[in-house]
């Protein structure tokens, strides 16, 4: 894995979904922040950080939601919007090691971030260039299948560790798989 920053910062966010298109893709809100520091010299996760977002388009969570994302109602109802949770992270940021680079599983992270950024008002929080860790998985292993997470996890010989489909775990899943991709290549 060739990534010159020292520093990744490993984000999975959850969203709010359905099943029955009452809610398009540009209407999708983020509702978890899940996020990871990881040094990739010394091969250690440094901090984590994990919020619930209240959404704003569609505060009510559909069954769906709910069912693959386990997150509540309650959990968002009490949550603060993206606004304030996005500086708290920000907060959060100033408090660690520096540069970090922004990762995640795939581009949807990245886009939604800029989705809802751009909903809200906000200036996009990263700079520099998102890491697809998805795609240096494949290219590392097989870049002619598709790799959703839980086979990479299992083609590495891990265990999914929490529930898929929420934030802070999947943020430590893929920190897992970024770490067993170094072992392998290093």
């Amino acid at each position: 894995m060739q990534i010159h920053e020292r520093y990744i910062l490993v984000i999975d966010l959850e969203a709010t979904c359905c099943d029955d298109r009452s809610i398009s893709r540009r209407q999708m809100e983020i509702i978890e922040i899940g996020a990871v520091i990881l040094d990739l010299r010394d091969r250690r996760v440094i901090s984590e950080f994990q919020r619930f977002v209240r959404p704003v388009r569609h505060p009510q969570l559909t069954p769906y939601c709910h069912q693959l994302t386990t997150i509540t109602q309650a959990d968002v109802d009490t949550a603060p919007t993206f606004p304030l949770v996005l500086q708290e992270m920000l907060t959060w940021l100033a408090t660690q090691p520096h540069p970090v680079r922004f990762a995640s599983w795939g581009a949807y992270d990245k886009h939604q971030f800029k989705q809802d950024c751009a909903f809200h008002r906000v200036a996009y929080p990263f700079s520099g260039e998102h890491l697809n860790l998805k795609q240096v998985f494949a290219t590392t292993i097989d870049p002619h299948r598709s790799w959703p997470l839980i086979p990479a996890l299992e083609h590495l010989g891990l265990s999914l560790h929490g529930t898929h489909h929420r934030g802070i775990d999947d943020a430590r899943n893929i920190t897992a798989i970024a770490l067993k991709l170094i072992e392998t290549i290093a």
